[in-house]
Formats: structure tokens, C-alpha cells, sequence
């Protein structure tokens, strides 16, 4: 298994500790389960989808919860008294929770379940003080119509 050091990072980078957390997380942590399966795709600038595939499970069987750059998606089926006898069980109804670790100002835009698919849409909002802005470049001829002026 291959280790990670990154203690430089801490050295010479400031306020990316939750970068590198996550980063030395990712590497240590094992699989431990990959049900439900889910897909997450781009579907457009800024815009993504997590869909993942719950069968079996009604809305009420779901809770989906947005908290510090944590989505947690929850699956938990009510017992059944009935009292079915299967010859071969291949769908999984067990209980689920899965988690997935969002980047700063991404935020949870909506869900739907159809046809056994949970859709979950983000979308990434950057304040408008984060985003890039244009910088007016005074000259020293500016710098010196105002100093005409003045006089």
C-alpha cells in the first residue's frame, strides 16, 4: 500500500489543512461498501448530479441532509411482516448510508426519485466577492491630469 506524507503541504500552504485531511483520508480509507451503486456526473459549468440506485425504496425510506460540506444520503426500509418465501433474492433492501464530501459553495439544488434512481442536483455558487475581478491600472497620466486639476 502506498503512503502519503504531507507535512511539506502544511509547511508552506495555509488554510488548505482541510484539503490535505481529506486528502490523507481518501488514501487510507477502504471501500467498505459499495451499495447502493450511485453515478455523478458533470451536467453542466457548475452543475452536477449524484444518482444513485435505490430500489425498493419509497421516499419515505430516504433522507438526504446537507451539513458543513457533508451530503449524507440515508436509506432505511421500514420491516415487512410478510412472509414471502424466496426462491433466489437478488435485490438488496438493507439499510444504506452513504456520505460524499462537497467542495466550498456547493449546495444541494434538489431531489427526485423516479424509476428506482434517486437524482440529487448540485450546484456550485461562488459568492460574487470570490469571484475574479478586473483591477482599473492607474497610470501616471491619470496621475497627472489630477495633480493639474488640484492646482
Amino acid at each position: 500500500m502506498t503512503s502519503f506524507d504531507f507535512s511539506p503541504l502544511y509547511r508552506s500552504a495555509i488554510g488548505f489543512e482541510r484539503m490535505a485531511n481529506l486528502l490523507s483520508n481518501a488514501s487510507r480509507v477502504e471501500q467498505t461498501s459499495s451499495f447502493p451503486p450511485y453515478n455523478i456526473e458533470s451536467t453542466g459549468e457548475d452543475h452536477y448530479r449524484i444518482t444513485m440506485a435505490v430500489a425498493g425504496f419509497s421516499e419515505e425510506d430516504l433522507d438526504i441532509t446537507s451539513e458543513q460540506n457533508t451530503l449524507t444520503v440515508v436509506g432505511a426500509r421500514k420491516q415487512q411482516n410478510d412472509q414471502r418465501e424466496f426462491l433466489y433474492r437478488g435485490i438488496a433492501e438493507r439499510s444504506f448510508e452513504r456520505r460524499f464530501q462537497l467542495a466550498d459553495h456547493v449546495r444541494v439544488n434538489g431531489a427526485r426519485l423516479e424509476n428506482g434512481l434517486l437524482h440529487i442536483d448540485l450546484v456550485r455558487e461562488v459568492p460574487e466577492a470570490m469571484k475574479p475581478q478586473k483591477v482599473r491600472i492607474e497610470g501616471s497620466k491619470n496621475l497627472l491630469e489630477g495633480d493639474q486639476e488640484a492646482a
